[in-house]
Order: structure tokens, then C-alpha cells, then sequence
């Protein structure tokens, strides 16, 4: 076939051509599309992934527990898009909303779509807990209009666990209350 020089589709040839083009095409910007959204996953990933490393490190290392709080506060901070972010030791005064071990967010007793709705007003709590016992929470103070992923969530309640295994003083053996 010898190319016409023209847009025009007069011939049922033209019409099978001019699909297969679009339907290519469409294919491989979906795959573009893809192979971007893939990436930035990939990239995200490595992050949470540093964090975590990152945290582990001080807590297998230190012996200092408080260096390990203060390290994790930084990076909750940093991660979760907060204004403020401290910890308290052994606490449970209140019942503010609640970080949960799922990365899910509840508040009183009802589950808070935080993947559309954002974090809920005022603080929030993400307990950290070590060799199975609470050991304290982070009180979480969220900036405005914050809407981190149900990864980032997880990836907060993982390093509020290595805080609170720093925090543990348990020696392995002993019997728990």
C-alpha cells in the first residue's frame, strides 16, 4: 500500500490502519502511565524503608531509650506532615482519637476515613508498645489540611514500636504483669 498523503479514510483498509494505530497508542500510554505510577511507588517505598532502618540503628544501638523517642518524634513529624509531636511516658489519660496497629484512625469507637477526611482535630494518639506492653504514646498534633497515606500510617505505628522496644526494660525471661 503506498501512502496517500492524506488524512482522509475512504478505503475499509484506512479504517483497520487508523485503529490500529489508536489502539496502539492508547496501549502504550497506558503503559507509560503505569511504569510513572510504579516508580513513584518504588521511590516512596524506599523511603518509608530508610526510616525504618534509620530508627532501627539508634534502638538496637543505644542505650540511651530517650535519644530513640526523640529520633522517632522527628521522624513522625517529618513523615506524617504534623505541627507538633511529643511523647508521653506511660499515660492514658483522655480519650483521644487513635492511631490503630492497621494504620487505620478511630475516634471514641467509630473508625475516621482519614484516607478522605484527613486526620481528626486536636491530637491524636499512636501508642508504642514494647515486648507486647504499652510503654507510652506519641501525641500527634496534625498540621492542617495533612492527609498522609495508609502507608505512611504504618510505616508511623512500625517506628512507635521500635521506640517503645527501646523503652521496653523487660529482661527476656521475666514474667510481665
Amino acid at each position: 500500500m503506498t501512502p496517500s498523503q492524506s488524512f482522509a479514510i475512504n478505503q475499509s483498509e484506512d479504517v483497520e490502519t487508523a485503529t490500529l494505530l489508536l489502539t496502539v497508542g492508547l496501549a502504550v500510554s497506558q503503559l507509560a502511565a503505569r511504569a510513572r505510577r510504579l516508580q513513584v511507588v518504588a521511590v516512596t517505598d524506599a523511603e518509608y524503608l530508610t526510616r525504618i532502618h534509620d530508627t532501627a540503628q539508634p534502638a538496637q544501638s543505644t542505650t540511651s531509650a530517650d535519644a530513640v523517642v526523640d529520633h522517632v518524634e522527628r521522624q513522625l513529624t517529618e513523615l506524617l506532615q504534623l505541627r507538633g509531636c511529643r511523647f508521653e511516658y506511660g499515660s492514658l489519660l483522655g480519650h483521644p482519637p487513635r492511631l490503630e496497629q492497621d494504620g487505620s484512625v478511630t475516634t471514641g469507637r467509630r473508625r475516621w476515613d482519614a484516607d478522605q477526611r484527613g486526620w481528626p482535630q486536636g491530637e491524636i494518639e499512636l501508642r508504642a508498645m514494647g515486648n507486647g506492653r504499652y510503654q507510652g504514646r506519641f501525641m500527634l498534633t496534625p498540621s492542617p489540611g495533612a492527609r498522609p497515606t495508609l502507608q505512611a500510617r504504618l510505616v508511623a505505628v512500625a517506628l512507635a514500636d521500635q521506640a517503645g522496644a527501646a523503652l521496653d526494660t523487660t529482661e527476656p525471661g521475666t514474667p510481665q504483669e
